[in-house]
């Protein structure tokens, strides 16, 4: 079994006018999702703000936790999760992810799917996502499958709720030991 690796997905709650609209609403703990390949949450890609001071401006984005919106939000809480996969789909979700990454400023926030999501009802765009949308779409294309549903209708919640993924942390973010060693 050498060949598993793992991915870390993160779902978290920055505690902004924004996400307590969404949480209003959802009521879900966290709103957020991110995928990672590293279990230091080095890198991270989401969609989401472009611009941490601008919640209307969206897409595709690779997060850093000590730049981008998370440095504005210090009391951001988190839960952590990583999931078994093989080498073979760590290649695929990479090799998907790098599209995005070369293709960066074609993507755009799915805000109409956020609302659809809440009507059950699927709103898709091509070349558009939102959140838990992205990181359901990218596990599907790689042969992952945690759910009998469009990536589209996947929520935060729905990565909570999954026997899947394995628990290995819930807290404040920048209290992660990972994160709070490169913090300090």
């Amino acid at each position: 079994m050498s060949d598993h690796q793992f991915v870390y997905i993160m779902l978290s709650d920055t505690g902004t006018l924004f996400t307590s609209v969404i949480k209003k609403y959802t009521k879900a703990p966290y709103n957020h999702a991110s995928l990672s390949f590293d279990p230091e949450l080095r890198e991270m890609y989401s969609f989401g703000r472009k611009n941490p001071n601008n919640p209307l401006h969206g897409g595709f984005v690779k997060e850093d936790i000590f730049q981008g919106t998370y440095s504005k939000y210090k009391d951001t809480t988190c839960v952590i999760y990583r999931l078994a996969v093989t080498a073979r789909q760590v290649e695929k979700m990479k090799r998907i992810m790098n599209v995005f990454i070369r293709n960066n400023d074609k993507f755009l926030y799915n805000i109409l799917g956020v609302i659809g999501v809440s009507l059950r009802e699927p709103v898709e765009f091509s070349n558009s996502y939102f959140c838990s949308q992205f990181v359901a779409d990218i596990l599907k294309r790689s042969g992952i499958k945690l759910w009998d549903k469009l990536p589209v209708m996947v929520t935060p919640d729905d990565f909570r709720n999954n026997k899947h993924l394995e628990l290995i942390y819930e807290g404040k973010l920048f209290e992660f030991e990972p994160i709070k060693k490169r913090y300090q």
